[in-house]
């Protein structure tokens, strides 16, 4: 056994290259394990895609740690699954699992006592079983209505003995499981954003502009004969860098920005009797309130703008928003 001692005496260099063979053995790992993909795989898509409850993930260990993962994964795009713990599994949690379920079973040596000690009495309740094994000839393996041989040449640890390369191709045959049935089933951004509310995809997917703009009387607006002065009064009073410019009807006819603001001051005008009219940007860019608010944000990048109006069909002023309600919402 190395000592303090000897470990101290290895440079940073020799450090470095203990990381990068253990990750080249993960790597060429993962990379045997596609290679020898076959229909197998595409039986075990099938097998979880005809499931009518839910894919129920089991594994003991680490193999625990990693089912509990590809159970996460599963359930979030797409397919319903949960983790059980095989140990709780055989003193009375295997009632959670019906007839209308799958039981994914993780296990390297295919030969774990807890995980095999389910599959009588989910045999008798007709459940599918689904196992990923390093073992083809193991009892998990045989007994499975299919067989995913995750096996690999040899772990990271140098002792050969902590699971490393074994729990790293576990874990990406459960994404590989996750990603095709997710192409399978149709699930969209939109799908995903729905079961990550409280994340940023889900409010850059969900969150639409009217849910972050200003309406009502927050909205400033001005006509096209008042002053340069009085929308720059609205301007400040509202906070938004921008005023609208409408008619009677509250039809958009253009806005003033501090842009328009700079160009009018050096073309020297008198703030007191300019009309907006004459200053305003007459064709600016609109969004609608059912738009994404990520299109808002792409839309400013795009044209270089901070601020913009929010109109109908009949460009009616609805509202209006900038870059800090955006980040406020958390889309930016």
């Amino acid at each position: 056994m190395a000592t303090p001692a000897h470990c101290a005496t290895l440079s940073d260099a020799e450090v470095t290259e203990l990381g990068r063979v253990a990750l080249g053995i993960e790597a060429d790992a993962v990379g045997a394990l596609a290679r020898r993909l076959d229909a197998g795989f595409a039986r075990a898509c099938r097998l979880c895609l005809a499931c009518r409850g839910r894919v129920v993930v089991t594994g003991m260990g680490k193999s625990g740690h990693i089912a509990g993962k590809v159970a996460a994964t599963l359930a979030s795009t797409g397919t319903p699954a949960f983790f059980l713990h095989p140990a709780e599994a055989v003193h009375g949690d295997i009632g959670m699992i019906t007839r209308e379920d799958l039981l994914l079973a993780l296990s390297n040596s295919g030969e774990t006592a807890e995980v095999l000690m389910m599959v009588p009495a989910l045999k008798r309740l007709g459940v599918p079983l689904l196992a990923l094994t390093g073992n083809p000839a193991s009892s998990l393996a045989r007994i499975a209505d299919v067989h995913l041989d995750v096996s690999v040449p040899a772990e990271a640890c140098p002792l050969n003995l902590a699971p490393t390369a074994s729990t790293t191709a576990t874990l990406a045959m459960g994404d590989a499981l996750a990603v095709a049935l997710l192409r399978l089933r149709g699930f969209t951004e939109q799908d995903f954003a729905r079961s990550h509310p409280g994340g940023t995809l889900g409010r850059r997917l969900l969150l639409h502009v009217e849910d972050a703009m200003h309406s009502g009387a927050a909205v400033p607006r001005v006509g096209p004969e008042d002053t340069v002065s009085v929308g720059l009064l609205e301007m400040t009073r509202k906070g938004l860098g921008i005023t609208s410019v409408v008619d009677e009807q509250d039809r958009l006819l253009g806005v003033f920005t501090d842009g328009d603001l700079r160009r009018a001051l050096d073309r020297r005008i008198d703030v007191h009797d300019t009309p907006m009219r004459a200053v305003m940007t007459t064709e600016p860019r609109t969004v609608g309130p059912r738009e994404l608010a990520v299109e808002a944000v792409l839309m400013m990048e795009r044209h270089r703008v901070t601020a913009l109006v929010v109109v109908d069909a009949e460009r009616h002023v609805l509202g209006a928003l900038n870059v800090h309600d955006l980040l406020r919402a958390g889309v930016m």
